[in-house]
C-alpha cells in the first residue's frame, strides 16, 4: 500500500478545530456541573457526618489487618476526596454563559435537538439564552 501524501491544514481548517474544541469543552463543563448540582438518593452527607466517618475509619485502621485494612484504607481516600469536594462549589453561572456561547453552533454541528437538551437537564431559559428553540 503506498504512503498518502502528507497534506498541511490551512489556517482556516485550525482555526474550526480549535473553535469546535471550544465549544466541546464549553458544553461539557457546563452538563458536568449540571450533574454535579443534581440531588443524590438517599440522606444529604453533611461535612460533619463525613468528618465523624472519617474519625471512625482512622481509629478502626489501627487494629485492622489484611482486607479489612486495604478495604478502609480506600475508604479513607474516598471520603478524604468526598470532604474536598464539598469545599469545592462550581460556579454555574461562569460555566453558564460558556454554555449559552458556544451551544447553538455545538448543537447544529453535532445534530443534537431541544428536546435532547432539556432531557440531559438544561433548563428552558438556558436554552432560550443560547438560541436554541424547539424548531432548531
Amino acid at each position: 500500500m503506498a504512503a498518502r501524501p502528507k497534506t498541511k491544514i490551512t489556517d482556516e481548517h485550525k482555526a474550526a478545530l480549535a473553535k469546535g474544541r471550544a465549544q466541546g469543552r464549553a458544553v461539557r463543563d457546563y452538563l458536568e456541573a449540571l450533574e454535579a448540582r443534581r440531588p443524590k438518593r438517599g440522606r444529604k452527607r453533611t461535612p460533619d457526618s463525613v468528618s465523624k466517618r472519617l474519625a471512625t475509619v482512622e481509629a478502626e485502621l489501627g487494629a485492622a489487618g489484611g482486607i479489612k485494612r486495604v478495604e478502609l484504607l480506600q475508604e479513607r481516600r474516598d471520603l478524604a476526596a468526598e470532604l474536598e469536594g464539598m469545599d469545592a462549589k462550581v460556579d454555574l453561572s461562569v460555566v453558564e454563559k460558556g454554555f449559552v456561547k458556544a451551544a447553538k453552533g455545538y448543537a447544529q454541528r453535532k445534530g443534537i435537538s431541544y428536546a435532547t437538551w432539556r432531557e440531559a437537564g438544561v433548563p428552558a431559559d438556558v436554552l432560550k439564552r443560547a438560541g436554541i428553540t424547539r424548531g432548531t
